[in-house]
């Protein structure tokens, strides 16, 4: 009896559960993961967890994990499971850091927390205090960049040089802009392929600051999550050249219509 018991027990105890849990799921909590191993040792499903290889949110304070072979990480490193978020990077820590290292002109506290989806500040601050990271205070915003001295101060020459660019497209609204002038955005949008309609709705976002992804969002008829992702795509330098439709994609040119319809009319 007492082998059938160690039997059965080696068998519940198997990394093969949790695989087969994660693979039906997709993410799991601490306690979910005892009920499926029958176990009330934490030490136990964190050895059963590094045996097959695991990674933990870095939202929701690290609460759920997961296998790197189901997470689908996007350009920039992220994925997330019904708003849980994880990073091919490790921690919220972590994640920060190497955002705001390869980014090109570092980033606020609020630019980060829309780009991670997270509150940042306080990890802000602590990467800066354990001099991880630098800051330097920029139009009046404290601006997070990287603490080593030549990124630094690319980083911080590329941040003013767009401050005062755009000092007047930081503060305004776009229910101040003119038609005209939405007109004119909304035709030099329709002229860009698909890749560049998400970078420059991006860089727009950008340059409107909180709440920027939603109105530009609105104005140009995009999903707002397109929008965040081109503005993270174009500040994290996560942009793939390459990967631009290629020459006789999309909708055949209208000439060839044309023809054929011309063609048609000669018949009769």
């Amino acid at each position: 009896m007492g082998e059938l018991y160690h039997i059965m027990s080696a068998k519940t105890l198997d990394p093969d559960t949790i695989v087969h849990l994660l693979n039906i799921n997709k993410i799991a909590t601490l306690d979910e993961l005892k009920r499926a191993l029958r176990t009330r040792s934490t030490m136990t499903v964190f050895r059963k967890l590094t045996s097959i290889g695991y990674l933990s949110s870095y939202s929701h304070r690290g609460k759920y994990y997961t296998m790197p072979e189901i997470a689908k990480f996007n350009q920039t490193g992220l994925w997330s499971w019904h708003s849980i978020w994880f990073s091919k990077f490790g921690n919220l820590v972590e994640t920060a850091k190497e955002f705001v290292e390869s980014s090109m002109a570092g980033f606020t506290a609020r630019e980060l927390e829309q780009a991670l989806h997270v509150e940042t500040k306080h990890t802000l601050l602590k990467l800066f205090q354990a001099k991880r990271i630098f800051r330097e205070k920029i139009s009046g915003l404290y601006v997070y960049v990287a603490f080593e001295p030549t990124k630094q101060k690319s980083q911080i020459t590329m941040r003013k040089s767009s401050a005062s660019q755009f000092e007047f497209d930081l503060s305004y609204e776009l229910k101040a802009l003119s038609e005209e002038l939405k007109a004119a955005i909304i035709l030099f949008f329709s002229l860009l392929n698909e890749k560049q309609r998400r970078l420059y709705a991006g860089l727009e976002a950008f340059k409107l600051g909180y709440g920027g992804d939603k109105k530009i969002a609105q104005l140009l008829g995009l999903d707002v999550h397109t929008v965040a992702k081109g503005r993270q795509e174009l500040f994290t330098r996560q942009i793939e050249k390459q990967r631009i439709r290629q020459e006789g994609a999309g909708r055949k040119p209208v000439e060839k219509k044309s023809r054929k319809s011309s063609k048609r009319s000669k018949d009769y």
